[in-house]
């Protein structure tokens, strides 16, 4: 059992503190014991040090290659719903399509890979997840591109539910957490480089350029995970009925809801960046992706603060999070026309958004310690089910008329529930013995 000493997590068993931002970032709390539902190298070799294994990076390539398609479309919002002739809120329904992918991929695949080889998983849903959006890029019709996005999530979906679990299962139980953390670390590139690279790319090239640099990324990212990694297993994994038990701790739904909000909340405003700049700020549209470079900048120095915060004190780096958002989401809106003012305000935005990533994480590996597998995928999926929710509520106000800044007023408000759900998990830990 786990508790709370001075905001510390405690193990109750040893009375040591669970220390390691980078470990519940991805869900995994040091244990010298094997772990339930992966074969660990070190049931082969003696603990050692020094650089992780080739396959780990290869799976934080993939992971990047992979989610630079979410974090492009972003910066192409524009471009796609003129090229197509659709309105600019049938375009976000694009984002909401792979996000509905993800969500409701996440968790059965999750539990129907569980005992799949992982290779064979992680070679598969990157070669899916290629050839959709391929397929996508050879069509003009909207519905066919919303389909293959769709499809895109799932195979991403797949792809997150193994790809931790198969890093894990490379080294030895004392560099699990680099592990993990360097796998997770892919995501954060995508949204920092990737993205913005393939925004850029897309600017001369036209949208689909940059969508046609993911394929390739996606197809070398395959065959270098094909070649170089080893074959890996699952003879320990927990049984689906103790991972659905867990699963049941209402706890661990009220941290799913304070994802879901804080998600949304900054989200809504980074979906539609392109169009808030050129269109109300007037940045020219050539500086769009160095501006959504800057949103990537600081949801790496977030993840960087938030992880040293969350170590010790989860609670206070989700409020904060949550509060940074409403205030930088806040003064966006006010402060809208003038660029001096809305560029760094969208670092300071990305900053707060993932200072509590760590900390979500955390939470939730703490809650439901026994469901490796399950809490993983479910925690992605309230991620992407938080972005499903922006283009829908984006809608809601652009088709009633209302001007574009009004996502960040949107945002700021989904900022602010999300401070009550995160001091009622806190409530409860309290009165937990």
């Amino acid at each position: 059992m786990q508790r709370h000493r001075d905001g510390e997590i405690i193990n109750a068993g040893t009375a040591e503190p669970i220390s390691g931002a980078a470990d519940r970032a991805v869900g995994n709390v040091v244990d010298p014991r094997p772990r339930a539902g992966v074969e660990t190298t070190a049931q082969r070799a003696p603990v050692s040090r020094g650089r992780l294994p080739l396959g780990v990076y290869l799976l934080a390539f993939s992971l990047f290659a992979m989610g630079s398609a979410e974090f492009l479309l972003a910066g192409v919002l524009p471009t796609i719903a003129e090229d197509l002739r659709i309105t600019l809120p049938s375009a976000g329904a694009l984002i909401s399509a792979f996000a509905v992918g993800v969500v409701i991929g996440g968790p059965p695949l999750a539990i129907l890979t569980l005992r799949w080889p992982r290779r064979t998983t992680l070679v598969a849903t990157q070669a899916i997840f290629a050839a959709s959006v391929a397929i996508g890029l050879l069509t003009d019709s909207y519905g066919m591109l919303l389909a293959t996005r769709f499809i895109c999530g799932l195979a991403y979906a797949g792809y997150w539910a193994v790809a931790a679990v198969t890093a894990i299962s490379l080294v030895t139980p004392d560099r699990t957490a680099r592990a993990s953390g360097v796998v997770v670390s892919g995501l954060s590139l995508a949204m920092i480089a990737g993205g913005p690279a393939g925004a850029m790319l897309s600017y001369f090239t036209g949208w689909r350029g940059g969508f046609w640099g993911v394929v390739a990324l996606t197809v070398a990212g395959a065959i270098l995970v094909l070649l170089a990694l080893p074959a890996t297993s699952a003879k320990t994994e927990p049984s689906v009925r103790s991972e659905l038990r867990t699963m049941r701790r209402p706890q661990l739904w009220v941290v799913y809801a304070a994802t879901l909000l804080s998600t949304a909340a900054y989200m809504i405003s980074f979906n539609y960046l392109a169009a808030f700049l050129t269109d109300v700020t007037g940045v020219p549209g050539v500086w769009v992706p160095a501006i959504l470079v800057l949103f990537g900048v600081g949801a790496f120095i977030g993840l960087t603060i938030g992880g040293r915060i969350a170590d010790r004190r989860p609670t206070h780096a989700l409020l904060i999070g949550a509060i940074g958002i409403a205030a930088a989401s806040v003064l966006l809106a006010i402060f809208a026309p003038y660029a001096p003012a809305v560029v760094p305000l969208v670092l300071m935005l990305g900053i707060a958004g993932f200072v509590l990533n760590p900390a979500i994480y955390g939470r939730v590996f703490t809650i439901a310690s026994e469901a490796p597998t399950l809490a993983g995928a479910t925690t992605v999926s309230a991620f992407q089910l938080g972005i499903s929710l922006v283009p829908a509520l984006a809608g809601v106000a652009l088709n009633a008329g209302a001007g574009i800044t009004s996502v960040a007023w949107i945002g700021a408000g989904l900022a602010a529930v999300t401070v009550p759900t995160v001091l009622l998990d806190r409530a409860i830990s309290r009165r937990r013995p």
